[in-house]
Protein backbone atom coordinates (compact mmCIF):
# COMPACT_ATOMS: atom_id res chain seq x y z
CA UNK A 1 0.00 0.00 0.00
CA UNK A 2 1.40 3.57 -1.11
CA UNK A 3 2.06 6.05 1.85
CA UNK A 4 1.03 9.74 1.04
CA UNK A 5 3.93 11.81 0.83
CA UNK A 6 3.75 15.61 2.41
CA UNK A 7 6.36 18.35 1.40
CA UNK A 8 6.44 20.48 4.77
CA UNK A 9 6.44 24.47 3.65
CA UNK A 10 10.83 25.09 4.70
CA UNK A 11 11.28 21.79 2.30
CA UNK A 12 9.02 23.04 -0.36
CA UNK A 13 10.96 25.77 -0.35
CA UNK A 14 14.45 23.77 -0.47
CA UNK A 15 12.94 21.81 -3.42
CA UNK A 16 12.26 24.32 -6.10
CA UNK A 17 15.40 26.64 -5.69
CA UNK A 18 17.31 23.32 -6.67
CA UNK A 19 18.70 23.42 -10.10
CA UNK A 20 16.60 21.09 -12.58
CA UNK A 21 19.27 18.19 -13.62
CA UNK A 22 18.86 17.68 -8.93
CA UNK A 23 14.85 18.31 -8.96
CA UNK A 24 14.77 15.48 -11.76
CA UNK A 25 16.77 13.27 -9.73
CA UNK A 26 15.15 14.31 -6.15
CA UNK A 27 11.62 13.87 -7.67
CA UNK A 28 11.78 10.32 -8.70
CA UNK A 29 13.50 9.29 -4.76
CA UNK A 30 9.86 11.12 -3.74
CA UNK A 31 8.14 9.13 -5.91
CA UNK A 32 9.95 6.17 -4.24
CA UNK A 33 9.42 6.91 -0.86
CA UNK A 34 5.72 6.88 -1.46
CA UNK A 35 6.25 3.09 -2.46
CA UNK A 36 8.57 2.34 -0.12
CA UNK A 37 9.23 4.71 2.55
CA UNK A 38 11.75 1.87 4.26
CA UNK A 39 13.83 1.27 1.62
CA UNK A 40 17.63 -0.48 2.04
CA UNK A 41 19.07 2.97 1.33
CA UNK A 42 17.28 4.73 3.56
CA UNK A 43 19.12 5.38 7.01
CA UNK A 44 17.15 5.84 10.72
CA UNK A 45 18.59 8.87 11.88
CA UNK A 46 19.70 8.91 15.14
CA UNK A 47 18.52 10.47 18.36
CA UNK A 48 15.47 11.00 16.54
CA UNK A 49 12.40 9.21 14.93
CA UNK A 50 13.34 10.30 10.97
CA UNK A 51 15.20 8.64 8.46
CA UNK A 52 17.36 10.22 5.89
CA UNK A 53 17.60 9.50 1.91
CA UNK A 54 20.67 10.21 -0.01
CA UNK A 55 20.81 11.11 -3.70
CA UNK A 56 23.99 12.31 -5.05
CA UNK A 57 25.09 15.14 -2.60
CA UNK A 58 22.11 15.85 -1.45
CA UNK A 59 19.96 14.61 1.34
CA UNK A 60 16.31 14.19 1.82
CA UNK A 61 15.07 14.32 5.54
CA UNK A 62 11.47 12.69 6.18
CA UNK A 63 9.28 11.09 9.10
CA UNK A 64 7.19 8.31 9.06
CA UNK A 65 3.90 7.81 10.45
CA UNK A 66 2.65 4.02 9.80
CA UNK A 67 -1.22 5.10 11.42
CA UNK A 68 -2.13 7.76 8.93
CA UNK A 69 -0.05 5.91 6.27
CA UNK A 70 2.40 9.32 5.78
CA UNK A 71 5.57 10.40 4.49
CA UNK A 72 6.25 13.55 5.68
CA UNK A 73 9.34 15.45 4.67
CA UNK A 74 10.82 17.80 6.48
CA UNK A 75 14.24 19.07 4.87
CA UNK A 76 15.62 18.56 0.94
CA UNK A 77 19.28 19.70 1.27
CA UNK A 78 23.06 19.66 0.09
CA UNK A 79 25.00 16.96 2.70
CA UNK A 80 27.23 20.10 4.06
CA UNK A 81 23.67 22.16 5.27
CA UNK A 82 21.26 19.36 6.22
CA UNK A 83 22.03 18.58 9.24
CA UNK A 84 22.02 22.05 10.68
Amino acid sequence: MAYELLLQPRARKEFLVLPPDIVKKIAQALHTLEQEPRSPQSIKLSGGGGYRLRVGDYRILYEIDDVTKRVIVYRVKHRREAYR
